[in-house]
């Protein structure tokens, strides 16, 4: 008995030592309260999440021509020169679109109608490729470069010309854009509208726009080939008509 009795008592006392042990711990003061203070890197990100995000809701806004959307997140505080992950300024987004009230919205609230995307497209420079003539025209009150040059070294009206936006190009050419600039392909806006034009009656009236603004009809090609040159190649045989007029003496 007395060897039982001895065997066992040294395990009662440590087990009941482990439970003061953890009482102990459980009962006992934790030391003083801390607060927690935020990372700030960790606020830099979630404030640049915030940002991303509301970016985003007026790229979308503009998009989708929702002019009272964009005015309210402008004024939350979201720059009217946002760009996309792509780095597209969002009135261009809005210019792709021809979403003229939110790019009028952006405009007025300062964004940059030159600013350009990476195929080096402006506001301004793709309205004028698009013939989106309301957005065209706001970008020219508010300070559009018409020197300014596209992804080809061309003008805005250069690409009008090849479309045939008739009232694209009258706007351009009563804003000032030099007629006879040349782009990287060798071309003036008389070429491009010969070249790449139908020769039909809107192609006809750009050609009459042109040369009523003092386009030079012996400006060639860089293959030495003038648009008159090119005008019968083509048969257009009206336009080559207008331009052979235009080389007649006055």
């Amino acid at each position: 008995m007395s060897v039982r009795r001895s065997s066992r008592f040294p395990m009662a006392v440590t087990l009941a030592a482990a439970l003061l042990s953890l009482a102990a711990c459980a009962t006992a003061p934790s030391g003083p309260a801390t607060t927690s203070t935020p990372d700030p890197s960790t606020a830099s990100a979630a404030a640049t999440a915030d940002g991303s995000t509301s970016g985003q809701a007026l790229l979308v806004a503009a998009r989708a021509n929702d002019a009272d959307q964009v005015r309210q997140l402008l004024d939350a505080g979201v720059s009217p020169d946002f760009r996309d992950a792509d780095g597209r300024p969002v009135l261009v987004t809005a210019t792709r679109a021809n979403a003229l009230e939110a790019a009028r919205e952006l405009i007025l609230r300062g964004a940059d109608v030159n600013a350009r995307d990476g195929n080096s497209d402006s506001a301004f420079l793709y309205a004028g490729a698009e013939g989106f003539l309301g957005i065209l025209e706001f970008t020219l009150q508010h300070g559009a470069d018409v020197r300014s040059t596209n992804r080809y070294g061309g003008t805005a009206l250069i690409p009008a010309c090849e479309h045939a936006h008739v009232e694209t190009v009258r706007l351009l050419i009563e804003a000032g854009t030099d007629v006879d600039h040349v782009n990287d392909l060798g071309w003036t806006c008389l070429l491009e509208a010969v070249i790449l034009g139908d020769g039909g009656t809107a192609h006809q009236e750009v050609v009459r726009l042109l040369i009523a603004a003092g386009a030079d009809t012996s400006i060639a090609d860089s293959s030495g080939t003038t648009a008159l040159e090119h005008a019968l190649r083509l048969r257009q045989s009206a336009v080559a008509g207008l331009l052979e007029d235009a080389q007649l003496p006055r």
